[in-house]
């Protein structure tokens, strides 16, 4: 049977389109909590544990019910919860205004590429549609959120990743198949959430998801790389700049593979 041809490329957003999670929401949540009088205090090892939990109210809730579980009873504790996560979403989205929070390498090359040969795009991601197009207007370029056919994020759905449920969504919404589109993702979680919704993924670690378990990706890379500086393909030795052709090679590779 002919492969599907490919129509359109999933993003998710924190980790894959930018390191968005060291160099923003952990140092926006810290400030918040410091804000808000708070002695909560998320170095980097706890955030990486964090990181498995898909959603920050749910993030934050988890991190009570955790390591404060005397405080995860208060009667205020969905009130709590939801002005902390409103006030570090406003200061990350000054993080990214100020420019501080720039695109991980090959990620404006590509989506370029992709676009100007008829590629349809999406956002496929957990967090909150503000700081999606506060991220592609800044770091990408103005208006590029209109580049999106499809921005799935944020409560769109009520199950989050490592649940199929944004995939299945953006699928509906772009009204594609599974077999026509192609994922970008980041972490494990995520790679399930795609998997489950019979998308085929590539994986761009970072440092937080570097050591995660990748299997049924089908390319796990350093990042995508550019023509000064080529990616490390990490589950193959090799060393390349991703464009659309490895793309389509690795789309058609993947349709081959459960055909």
């Amino acid at each position: 049977m002919t492969p599907a041809p490919l129509q359109a490329l999933l993003f998710d957003v924190d980790g894959t389109l930018a390191e968005t999670e060291r160099d923003g929401h952990r140092p926006a949540y810290n400030a918040t909590f410091a804000e808000f009088g708070l002695d909560w205090v998320w170095d980097e090892a706890t955030y990486g544990e964090l990181l498995a939990v898909t959603g920050g109210k749910e993030r934050l809730r988890y991190y009570l019910q955790r390591y404060r579980p005397t405080e995860a009873v208060r009667p205020d504790l969905d009130e709590l919860i939801a002005a902390v996560y409103a006030a570090k979403t406003a200061r990350y989205q000054q993080l990214l205004a100020s420019g501080a929070i720039g695109l991980r390498p090959g990620v404006k090359r590509l989506i370029t590429e992709a676009r100007a040969a008829g590629i349809t795009l999406a956002v496929t991601t957990t967090t909150s549609p503000g700081n999606v197009t506060g991220l592609l207007e800044h770091a990408l370029a103005p208006g590029s959120s209109e580049w999106f056919a499809v921005i799935a994020a944020g409560d769109v759905v009520p199950a989050k990743k490592p649940a199929p449920d944004i995939y299945l969504w953006a699928l509906d919404q772009l009204a594609l198949d599974a077999a026509e589109c192609l994922v970008i993702e980041d972490s494990a979680v995520g790679l399930r959430a795609a998997r489950g919704a019979g998308l085929a993924t590539v994986i761009t670690v970072n440092d937080y998801t570097a050591s995660e378990d990748f299997t049924g990706a089908v390319a796990v890379l350093s990042d995508l790389g550019d023509p000064d500086a080529p990616a490390q393909r990490l589950d193959a030795p090799a060393r390349l700049v991703v464009d659309l052709d490895a793309l389509r090679t690795w789309h058609a590779e993947a349709q081959s593979a459960t055909a």
